[in-house]
């Protein structure tokens, strides 16, 4: 039997943390292992790269951004589903994470951080010689 340890757990929050999530919005995020890495998706609309902070800490990613409604000129929003724009989520990480190398990509208000596991845990080929 294959056992997978889990190499991303959602981090929780207490006390004024807490609080603080109320005025925060937490992204949709979906995570995708293989056996180099994980990636991890997550919806943050309105949000531009330059309002944006990912941060790998030690064993804890944290994601965090500002979005920006445009307004046009001369208006005021009299209604808005909206309530929060700012996004934040964070996560702990496995030890086999290589944060070092972590790579981000936002497109469509979709961020994409590639996150490849450190060598000593991806798969290898052996070669085989003849003699």
């Amino acid at each position: 039997m294959n056992e997978r340890k889990k190499v991303v757990t959602q981090t929780s929050t207490s006390g004024q943390a807490a609080k603080e999530q109320n005025r925060v919005t937490r992204p949709q995020v979906d995570i995708f292992e293989d056996d180099t890495g994980i990636t991890v998706q997550a919806d943050m609309p309105g949000v531009s790269k330059d309002r944006l902070d990912i941060q790998i800490d030690s064993d804890t990613l944290s994601i965090e951004g500002k979005a920006e409604i445009p307004m046009p000129e001369g208006m005021e929003a009299l209604y808005a589903d909206v309530r929060s724009t700012r996004y934040q989520r964070s996560f702990s990480l496995s030890s086999e994470l290589d944060g070092e190398k972590a790579d981000a990509t936002l497109k469509d208000g979709v961020l994409s951080l590639r996150i490849p596991k450190r060598e000593r845990y991806q798969p290898r080929k052996i070669e085989v010689r003849t003699e």
